[in-house]
C-alpha cells in the first residue's frame, strides 16, 4: 500500500512538472507580439533577416515574426497597404510609387538591410576580362520595367556610354520568377540573376557569372523595411524592437565567416548545398552587398532615384524627411 501511494505522488509530481513547464512555455509565447512581414523574394542576399530569425534576435526583443514570400515589390506593398502584413519588405522604390500615386496612409522606409542590388550578370558563353561593352549587340533578360534589378543595370550601361534602347536588347517581359528558367530555355544571350539562381545556373553548365551589378551600380538603399505611417504611429516599439533584431543579424554576418552564415541559414535553402550557400554569402561579402547599419544616407536615397529617374520611372525626386522614418 505504501509503495502504491509513493507511485502515485511520483506521478502526480511528474505531472506537475510537466504542466508547469507547458504553461510556462505558453505563457512564453503568449507574451510574444506576432508580427507579419511580406519579403518581396527568398534569396540569399537577405541572409542578415534569416540569421536574425533562425538566431532568435527577433524572440529577444519580444517578437513573433512570420515571414510571407509575396513575389515582387508590387505585391508586397499591395499586401501592407490592405493589412494583410504589418511590414514589407522590398526595393525602396516601391514607397516611392504609392507615395506619388496619393495614397494617404503610405509607405515609410525604416531599415535598409541591403545597400547594393544583389544580381549578377550570368552569360551563356564563357567570357574571359569581361567588360560592359560585351554587352553590346546583345540579349539579356533584365527583370521587370520599374524593378530596381532593371532599373540598375539601364543606369550602369547609361553612366558607361551604353545605350539600353539601342545597343543592346533588355527583354522586360519576363517576370522575375521566371527569368532563370527562360535562359536556361534558350532565351537570350545574358541574364540578370540573383542568388542562389545565378550559382546554380553556372554549376549546371547552362552559363558563367561574369559581373555583379552591385559592385557596379553603387551604394543605394536597395531593399528595405516599411510599413504604413498608421502602423508605424500606432506601434514605434515594435518598429524599433524589429529594427534592433535586424541589426543583430547585419552584426553577426560582419563578424563571422561565410560557413558559419551558411550553417544557420541552411534551412531556408534546403535545395542548396552548404559548399554553395558558402560560395554566394562569400560573394556577396566581397561586393560589400551588406550595410554596417540599418540607417541609411540621403546621398544614398537621392542615387536611388537617380537611377529611377534614368529609367523614366520617376520624374522629379520625393523628399527624404518624407518617405524615411527618422526616430
Amino acid at each position: 500500500m505504501k509503495k502504491k501511494i509513493i507511485t502515485i505522488v511520483g506521478f502526480l509530481l511528474i505531472f506537475v512538472i510537466i504542466c508547469s513547464v507547458l504553461f510556462n512555455n505558453t505563457k512564453k509565447d503568449n507574451n510574444l507580439v506576432e508580427v507579419k512581414v511580406a519579403e518581396v523574394a527568398h534569396s540569399i542576399f537577405y541572409a542578415p533577416q534569416y540569421v536574425a530569425l533562425h538566431n532568435g534576435y527577433f524572440e529577444e526583443v519580444g517578437l513573433d515574426v512570420e515571414i510571407i514570400l509575396a513575389s515582387g515589390a508590387d505585391k508586397v506593398t499591395a499586401a501592407v497597404l490592405s493589412g494583410d502584413v504589418d511590414i514589407g519588405f522590398s526595393g525602396s522604390e516601391a514607397t516611392i510609387y504609392v507615395f506619388n500615386q496619393g495614397e494617404k496612409d503610405y509607405l515609410k522606409t525604416f531599415a535598409q538591410l541591403t545597400q547594393k542590388d544583389g544580381s549578377f550578370i550570368v552569360s551563356r558563353e564563357k567570357i574571359d576580362n569581361f567588360t560592359l561593352d560585351d554587352l553590346k549587340g546583345k540579349y539579356i533578360i533584365g527583370g521587370r520595367v520599374g524593378g530596381m534589378p532593371e532599373m540598375t543595370l539601364e543606369y550602369i550601361l547609361t553612366e558607361n556610354g551604353i545605350d539600353p534602347n539601342k545597343d543592346l536588347t533588355i527583354d522586360t517581359s519576363i517576370s522575375f520568377a521566371a527569368m532563370q528558367g527562360a535562359f536556361i530555355g534558350g532565351t537570350g544571350d545574358f541574364v540578370s540573376l540573383f542568388e542562389p539562381n545565378a550559382t546554380l545556373v553556372e554549376k549546371e553548365g547552362y552559363g558563367y557569372v561574369v559581373a555583379s551589378l552591385g559592385e557596379l551600380g553603387g551604394v543605394v538603399p536597395y531593399t528595405a523595411y516599411n510599413a504604413r505611417i498608421s502602423y508605424i504611429e500606432e506601434n514605434p516599439d515594435i518598429i524599433e524592437k524589429f529594427t534592433q533584431a535586424i541589426q543583430k543579424g547585419l552584426d553577426f554576418v560582419h563578424e563571422n565567416d561565410s560557413k558559419t552564415i551558411a550553417e544557420i541559414i541552411i534551412k531556408e535553402f534546403p535545395d542548396t548545398s552548404l559548399e554553395d550557400l558558402t560560395t554566394v554569402i562569400t560573394r556577396y561579402k566581397e561586393a560589400d552587398t551588406w550595410p554596417q547599419t540599418t540607417e541609411f544616407t540621403e546621398e544614398s536615397f537621392n542615387h536611388l532615384q537617380d537611377i529611377m529617374i534614368n529609367a523614366n520611372q520617376l520624374e522629379e525626386k520625393v523628399s527624404y524627411e518624407d518617405l524615411i522614418y527618422l526616430k
